[in-house]
């Protein structure tokens, strides 16, 4: 009798809420087929390190059913995903010690995978007011505070925030992961 059952269902199609995207970046890591560093897991969420951080902690909260536009996120999911986002970014920031930070979700234009997810970028950790002539560790070297700068167009920013991009150091990953971690 029950292989009866479980024939009959062998080449029938998932449920349309458990579908998934085999070939989306995000969807193999929910799955588990994909690495990443995760820092926050519940059952409609997950929060991972960003595999090219724009900075040290650049984090990415992520739906674990897939959606890929914003714009059709039911209300119950995106409360889950708002959640997620104000504790990682409070513990985020406690690990840190950089209250400062970039909140952006993309809709299609700059949207690199086409899942719904957050980003929780740290803000620059020099140039602000009262840090002249400190410099600061980032990546293991020395970074001086910008001096004499000029006002950047939004095309040279986004210009040199894509340049300044590196590889996932994964010893300062998982280093940072704990303190976030010991956080939420």
């Amino acid at each position: 009798m029950t292989s009866f059952i479980i024939q009959a269902h062998v080449d029938r199609d998932p449920a349309p809420s458990w579908s998934q995207d085999d070939t989306c970046a995000f969807c193999r890591i929910v799955q588990g087929a994909a690495p990443a560093t995760k820092l926050y897991e519940d059952d409609d969420v997950v929060a991972i390190f960003d595999i090219l951080p724009l900075r040290a902690g650049h984090t990415l909260v992520i739906p674990k059913k897939h959606i890929s536009r914003l714009t059709d996120l039911p209300p119950e999911l995106a409360a889950a995903v708002g959640r997620a986002v104000s504790n990682v970014a409070r513990a985020l920031t406690e690990a840190t010690g950089n209250t400062g930070l970039n909140v952006v979700c993309n809709q299609e234009y700059a949207q690199a995978v086409p899942h719904v997810h957050y980003h929780i970028i740290p803000a620059p950790i020099f140039g602000s007011t009262g840090d002249e002539g400190k410099t600061t560790k980032l990546r293991g070297r020395k970074v001086s505070p910008l001096r004499g700068a000029t006002a950047l167009s939004r095309g040279e920013m986004h210009q040199r925030e894509f340049e300044s991009r590196e590889e996932l150091d994964e010893d300062e990953a998982q280093e940072l992961a704990e303190r976030v971690r010991a956080r939420l």
